[in-house]
Protein backbone atom coordinates (compact mmCIF):
# COMPACT_ATOMS: atom_id res chain seq x y z
CA UNK A 1 0.00 0.00 0.00
CA UNK A 2 3.13 2.43 0.82
CA UNK A 3 4.40 1.65 -2.47
CA UNK A 4 1.09 2.08 -4.57
CA UNK A 5 0.86 5.77 -2.43
CA UNK A 6 4.49 6.92 -3.10
CA UNK A 7 3.85 6.35 -6.84
CA UNK A 8 1.09 7.83 -7.14
CA UNK A 9 2.79 10.98 -5.14
CA UNK A 10 5.46 10.74 -7.41
CA UNK A 11 3.57 10.24 -10.74
CA UNK A 12 1.61 13.84 -9.26
CA UNK A 13 4.93 15.25 -8.85
CA UNK A 14 6.48 14.35 -12.02
CA UNK A 15 3.75 15.74 -14.10
CA UNK A 16 4.24 19.16 -12.33
CA UNK A 17 7.46 19.46 -13.83
CA UNK A 18 6.57 18.77 -16.93
CA UNK A 19 7.24 21.86 -19.57
CA UNK A 20 4.55 23.74 -20.76
CA UNK A 21 4.38 24.12 -24.85
CA UNK A 22 6.27 26.98 -26.12
CA UNK A 23 4.40 29.54 -26.95
CA UNK A 24 3.33 30.45 -30.88
CA UNK A 25 5.92 31.80 -33.36
CA UNK A 26 5.56 35.01 -34.43
CA UNK A 27 7.09 37.82 -35.93
CA UNK A 28 8.84 40.04 -33.49
CA UNK A 29 7.78 43.81 -32.85
CA UNK A 30 9.51 45.78 -35.15
CA UNK A 31 10.00 49.79 -33.81
CA UNK A 32 10.11 51.99 -36.33
CA UNK A 33 12.07 54.61 -36.42
CA UNK A 34 10.37 58.40 -35.98
CA UNK A 35 12.64 59.87 -38.83
CA UNK A 36 14.94 58.40 -41.26
CA UNK A 37 18.67 59.66 -41.58
CA UNK A 38 19.86 60.05 -45.23
CA UNK A 39 22.90 62.49 -45.26
CA UNK A 40 23.79 61.68 -49.49
CA UNK A 41 22.52 65.38 -50.43
CA UNK A 42 23.46 67.28 -47.66
CA UNK A 43 27.61 66.20 -48.46
CA UNK A 44 27.85 69.88 -49.86
CA UNK A 45 27.70 71.64 -46.59
CA UNK A 46 31.53 69.99 -46.03
CA UNK A 47 33.49 73.37 -45.81
CA UNK A 48 30.53 75.41 -44.18
CA UNK A 49 30.77 77.02 -40.54
CA UNK A 50 29.24 74.87 -38.05
CA UNK A 51 26.31 76.82 -36.61
CA UNK A 52 22.61 76.10 -35.21
CA UNK A 53 21.84 77.55 -38.24
CA UNK A 54 23.38 74.92 -40.30
CA UNK A 55 22.40 72.38 -38.00
CA UNK A 56 18.82 73.39 -38.62
CA UNK A 57 19.72 73.26 -42.15
CA UNK A 58 21.08 69.68 -41.78
CA UNK A 59 17.79 68.51 -39.74
CA UNK A 60 15.55 69.77 -42.18
CA UNK A 61 17.39 68.43 -45.07
CA UNK A 62 18.69 65.00 -44.18
CA UNK A 63 15.01 63.85 -41.94
CA UNK A 64 16.81 63.56 -38.80
CA UNK A 65 15.64 63.39 -35.59
CA UNK A 66 18.57 64.23 -33.77
CA UNK A 67 21.72 66.33 -34.47
CA UNK A 68 24.80 65.57 -32.81
CA UNK A 69 27.74 67.66 -32.92
CA UNK A 70 31.24 66.44 -33.02
CA UNK A 71 33.93 68.58 -31.55
CA UNK A 72 37.30 67.90 -32.50
CA UNK A 73 39.39 65.21 -29.95
CA UNK A 74 36.58 64.06 -28.85
CA UNK A 75 35.38 60.25 -28.08
CA UNK A 76 31.77 59.73 -29.78
CA UNK A 77 29.67 56.66 -28.69
CA UNK A 78 29.39 53.69 -31.06
CA UNK A 79 25.90 52.88 -30.90
CA UNK A 80 24.63 53.04 -34.26
CA UNK A 81 20.44 55.43 -34.77
CA UNK A 82 19.24 55.51 -37.98
CA UNK A 83 17.22 58.73 -36.75
CA UNK A 84 20.80 60.59 -35.99
CA UNK A 85 22.86 63.32 -37.91
CA UNK A 86 26.33 63.40 -36.93
CA UNK A 87 28.45 66.08 -37.68
CA UNK A 88 31.86 66.85 -37.19
CA UNK A 89 33.65 70.02 -37.46
CA UNK A 90 37.21 71.09 -36.91
CA UNK A 91 39.32 73.68 -34.82
CA UNK A 92 37.68 76.55 -36.89
CA UNK A 93 34.43 75.49 -36.41
CA UNK A 94 34.59 74.24 -40.39
CA UNK A 95 32.33 70.69 -41.23
CA UNK A 96 34.97 68.19 -42.33
CA UNK A 97 32.24 65.24 -42.11
CA UNK A 98 28.23 64.33 -42.07
CA UNK A 99 27.49 61.07 -41.45
CA UNK A 100 23.91 58.91 -40.28
CA UNK A 101 23.82 57.19 -37.46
Amino acid sequence: MRTVMLTIIASFALAGCAAAPPPALSEPPVREAAGRCDASGVQDHIGHTASAEAGAVLLAATGSNTLRWAPPRTALTMDYRPDRLTVSYDDSLVIVRITCG
